[in-house]
């Protein structure tokens, strides 16, 4: 079970303008920096959770379908199913009928169920869900996950010449666990 982005989101919960209020920066300086923290700190959230703060598209790729009738699409919330395809022998897909599904949307992770569920006929990688998931617009995502970037984003700030970039996130800033901790997945 693989789950790879397609597309990224467009926008990120927090603004930049946010993030400077809550750091009470006010000047440009280091606009590009800060940026780049809302980034890290959406990505470590979205990572550890399993929540798609805002819209983007992700295709999860199965060698077989799953023992049980369930299908765990590890992002939530999910908006839609764009396409579930069954790759043949030869490579050849094959689209399934959205008719055929039932889509728990909201769990955590999202849950889908398929009715009628063709063989694969390539031994790896035969099966292709793809779903767009995450909040409709920043307004939509929940103040406590926004509070987790803020705080997040702030303490990689701080700590900003004591790591490198590329070894961010290096530190879990305190009460970072408390504010994410009812949006954590839950193992079926």
């Amino acid at each position: 079970m693989t789950l790879i982005q397609t597309d990224p989101p467009l926008a990120e919960p927090v603004t930049l303008a946010e993030l400077k209020a809550h750091l009470r920066i006010d000047t440009a300086d280091e606009d590009d920096l800060l940026e780049g923290l809302i980034r890290v700190a959406r990505a470590h959230l979205e990572a550890v959770s399993g929540v798609a703060l805002m819209s983007q598209g992700f295709r999860l790729v199965l060698d077989d379908w799953p023992r049980g009738d369930v299908i765990q699409l590890m992002r939530t919330p999910v908006q839609t199913i764009d396409a579930i395809l069954v790759y043949d022998a030869e490579g050849v897909a094959q689209e399934l009928s959205s008719a055929d599904m039932l889509l728990d949307a909201t769990a955590q992770p999202a849950r889908l169920v398929i009715r009628t569920r063709p063989r694969p006929g390539q031994p790896i990688n035969g099966i292709e869900i793809e779903f767009t998931a995450g909040f409709g617009s920043a307004t939509e995502v929940p103040a406590e996950l926004k509070r987790a970037i803020l705080v997040h984003a702030a303490h990689l700030y701080e700590f900003r010449g004591a790591v490198t970039p590329d070894m961010q996130p290096a530190a879990i800033p305190a009460g970072y666990d408390r504010l994410i901790s009812p949006w954590l997945r839950r193992v079926v």
